[in-house]
């Protein structure tokens, strides 16, 4: 560990830094750097595609080939300059336009139109660009790492769809199921949710200073600046947001917060889950050589994968809360309380990214524990009560629930005085056989069936 790692305030740059690297280059000041610079490139170039704009010529190959270069070399030490010049500047954005009109000075093509670089733009077209394009590149990486806990949670459900498995409501023994079943359950929400996150598409607009284009349409009045505003967002893959104020108002990005949350929620739910079955025995986790579980008790084999999962999902929901609430309100055409909260997407977002990987790790050490699973069943005969009494209900018996009610609530029965139960029915022998033949094991419903009925997802 570096001592620029034992010194950092935030956890996600010291102790967990190397696990994050997907992240940084995009969620990073340097990312958000770079993709400024990718939006003001763009927009010189989409300007000089404009015969309108005689003042732009179409760029030769060499121009382009130019540009192009500033793209590829982009590097930290780029962002160092541009950091320099925003110290004068006190102004990041204008310390990138700065930077490229220095970039583009040994080109005498390019340095002509220089005054171009920024054309028409408030600081707010530039950024919320950019800011699409960290959400559209971060959301990459996201959407694998759930996608993945996805894949295993489909796997597990596959595999163990038929052990059957003690059900608890409100802590008490319920009706049997399966644990491929229960993990299926899981699988399915996540599986929704995903899908729903991703129909949260970023936008993104180039309009001016109020989203008017007033200035654009004095310079160029022939020009119709709407629907170049439209084509240059989308060339960018970004949606294109057409009534905006100086600020896209961000309510995809308040869309796409909360479903990242709602994600997060449903694997707090199962990390909770996991982490008590293994306290009851039904999953073991596999030792790993040389870890510790406990500084005095060395025979612990402690859930945190789980542990460490639940807390971090819960620090990234609390920020990707503040931001759903907080980015899609500003006062009238602009204030500026957005501009340090959107400085916070990546800490949300690495809180989960972290959480996510230690349930990956975690459901990798899991293993199927059925001695004890199987043992909680034995014990709970009680549980085909709601089996009996519907079938009771079925054949007219009065007041079924009552009379199971009676015999079985509060009380832990066995195999035989639940048989004596039902050979005194007074039911059709078809139904008392079948009733006589089911056991906490088998009392499954679709449970088997409902575990396999999930369909992969396309991604």
């Amino acid at each position: 560990m570096t001592h620029y790692a034992l010194t950092a305030l935030s956890p996600l740059d010291g102790r967990y830094r190397s696990k994050l690297d997907p992240l940084r280059g995009i969620f990073s000041e340097y990312g958000l750097i770079e993709r400024r610079v990718i939006v003001e490139i763009a927009w010189l170039r989409a300007l000089a595609d404009l015969p309108q704009i005689p003042e732009v010529p179409a760029l030769s190959a060499e121009a382009s080939l130019k540009l192009d270069e500033i793209l590829a070399t982009f590097d930290e030490d780029c962002a160092e300059r541009i950091k320099k010049i925003e110290a004068t500047t006190n102004h990041d954005v204008k310390a990138v336009e700065y930077f490229l009109k220095e970039a583009i000075a040994d080109n005498e093509e390019l340095a002509a139109v220089a005054e171009f670089i920024h054309f028409g733009c408030t600081s707010e077209d530039i950024n919320n660009l950019a800011h699409g394009l960290m959400i559209k590149d971060g959301h990459g990486v996201m959407q694998a790492a759930y996608q993945a806990v996805l894949s295993q949670l489909l796997a597990m459900a596959d595999e163990h769809a038929d052990q059957p498995m003690l059900s608890r409501t409100h802590g008490q023994s319920a009706t049997p199921t399966t644990l491929g079943k229960e993990i299926a359950n899981v699988a399915s929400r996540l599986r929704r949710q995903l899908d729903t996150v991703e129909r949260a598409k970023p936008l993104g607009k180039i309009n001016g200073a109020v989203g008017c284009y007033n200035a654009h349409r004095v310079a160029y009045p022939e020009i119709d600046w709407p629907a170049v505003s439209q084509e240059f967002v989308r060339s960018l893959n970004l949606e294109w947001n057409p009534h905006t104020t100086q600020i896209e108002p961000h309510d995809y990005m308040a869309e796409y917060f909360d479903g990242i949350a709602r994600l997060n929620t449903i694997l707090i739910d199962f990390a909770r889950d996991v982490w008590s079955y293994i306290a009851l025995g039904y999953f073991k986790q596999r030792v790993v050589q040389g870890e510790v579980g406990s500084s005095t008790m060395p025979h612990k084999v402690n859930p945190i994968d789980f542990e460490n999962a639940e807390g971090n999902f819960g620090l990234s929901n609390a920020l990707l809360s503040h931001l759903s609430q907080k980015l899609p309100i500003s006062r009238w055409q602009r204030d500026l309380t957005d501009s340090t909260v959107l400085r916070n997407m990546g800490v949300a977002l690495g809180y989960a990214l972290l959480a996510v990987t230690s349930l990956q790790r975690g459901i990798d050490k899991l293993e199927v524990a059925p001695e004890p699973i199987m043992a909680d069943l034995n014990n709970a005969w009680e549980v085909l009560g709601e089996a009996i009494q519907t079938v009771m209900r079925r054949h007219g018996v009065p007041e079924p629930y009552e009379k199971l009610k009676a015999f079985t609530r509060g009380k832990t029965l066995d195999a035989e005085s639940l048989r004596d139960f039902i050979r005194e029915l007074q039911i059709p022998d078809d139904a008392k056989d079948r009733l006589l033949a089911l056991t906490p094991n088998t009392y499954l419903g679709y449970a088997a069936e409902l575990a396999r009925s999930i369909e992969p997802r396309d991604t």
